[in-house]
């Protein structure tokens, strides 16, 4: 299961819409570990006003990737990210995750490209 979802939040969400707000909440607590390194990279970016920041280490552990990898799969949750953030996400392997200011879109175009997914591959990647 992605997300460990609060009966307050499965009534609402029974009822109609769901608050972005109380999304966003379920999946910092649910997701801890994505949480942390897509907030740490919306830092990061911040701080160095540069177009994009990225991590290139691997989770520390299968769940920590499954965190990751469930977070970024799920366009609900990347949405919801994104807006929270006001950044736009991009996804590579089992782990490179960037964060890109909203204005930066020749270096999403070239991040999220089949060159770029190429020349990020390893050895050690393989089983990610």
């Amino acid at each position: 299961m992605s997300l460990t979802v609060p009966n307050d939040l499965l009534d609402q969400a029974r009822a109609g819409d769901v608050d972005d707000a109380a999304f966003v909440a379920c999946v910092r607590d649910s997701l801890p570990y994505a949480w942390s390194l897509i907030s740490e990279l919306v830092t990061e970016r911040a701080q160095s006003g540069t177009e994009f920041a990225d991590n290139q280490v691997p989770p520390p552990s299968e769940e920590a990737r499954g965190q990751l990898l469930r977070c970024l799969a799920s366009d609900a949750m990347r949405g919801a990210l994104e807006r929270h953030f006001g950044v736009r996400l991009a996804f590579q392997n089992c782990h490179r995750v960037a964060v890109f200011d909203p204005s930066a879109t020749k270096a999403l175009d070239e991040f999220v490209t089949p060159r770029a997914q190429i020349l990020n591959q390893k050895p050690e990647l393989v089983d990610c």
